[in-house]
């Protein structure tokens, strides 16, 4: 089954059974104090959409080592990908951190992050959970933004935990599916589905950074829609840059 697919069949019954979970929740609370309580209204009072304003991005564990075993999604693609995020992230001005594990045992980070990110330094830790290691955890409070964007190899642990930490400490996050790679389908799957039931919100590499975006009218758009190298994309550039010239 493809990971579409889990995310068409998986998403809508989490949603439900959340939407249930709290449903019953605010009606314990407002029987203890008398009132009635709309829990959609509860439920989208603190929403908000990510903006150069309020959003960082957090790439977690991008390394050669870790590459070799990525299963789930082509690691050309994966490039692909999460080299396109960090330099949409460039383009949009969003703060970018970047950790490593334990480079001695899974190597450096991929070259081709490396190149997208010149003259940027990184956190190599230690522990699994990248949350844990109180340099990451400062370095993202430090941007004074609460919208975290985070991917990670492997998709079950390396993006995983973090995003459901940050989560529990009080960070709105966005967990990059496409931008990340885990060593089996099935780890994947699980890995999306677990933090879709903590409340993490899963999000591809050119949505989320067009959400950013906001307006193609704005300075950045040519920049974005270039840096996500999306097919389609070029070709709708490529058309416009020809009749604005007729």
């Amino acid at each position: 089954m493809k990971l579409a697919q889990m995310f068409r069949q998986a998403v809508p019954a989490l949603a439900l059974a959340l939407a249930a979970s709290l449903s019953v929740q605010a009606n314990a609370s407002a029987a203890d104090k008398g009132a009635n309580v709309d829990v959609r209204a509860v439920q989208n009072a603190h929403y908000e959409h990510l903006t150069r304003d309020n959003a960082v991005l957090l790439i977690v564990d991008h390394q050669v080592g870790l590459y070799t075993g990525v299963r789930d999604i082509d690691t050309l693609q994966l490039k692909h990908n999460i080299v396109g995020l960090a330099k949409a992230a460039q383009a949009l001005k969003i703060p970018v951190i970047v950790t490593t594990t334990t480079e001695k045992m899974w190597g450096p980070m991929i070259p081709e992050l490396q190149e997208a990110l010149p003259g940027m330094s990184h956190i190599e830790r230690t522990t699994v959970n990248a949350w844990e290691d109180p340099r990451v955890v400062a370095a993202v409070k430090a941007t004074g933004r609460k919208k975290l964007i985070i991917t990670g190899v492997s998709t079950d642990v390396c993006l995983t935990f973090p995003a459901i930490s940050a989560l529990a400490d009080g960070y709105s996050t966005y967990a990059v599916v496409d931008a990340s790679g885990a060593f089996t389908k099935e780890q994947a799957d699980l890995g999306v589905m677990r933090m879709v039931q903590a409340g993490v919100i899963p999000v591809g590499y050119s949505n989320v950074a067009v959400e950013i975006l906001g307006d193609n009218a704005a300075p950045e758009a040519n920049a974005v829609y270039s840096a996500l190298s999306m097919p389609f994309a070029g070709l709708v550039y490529n058309l416009n840059q020809y009749f604005s010239h007729k």
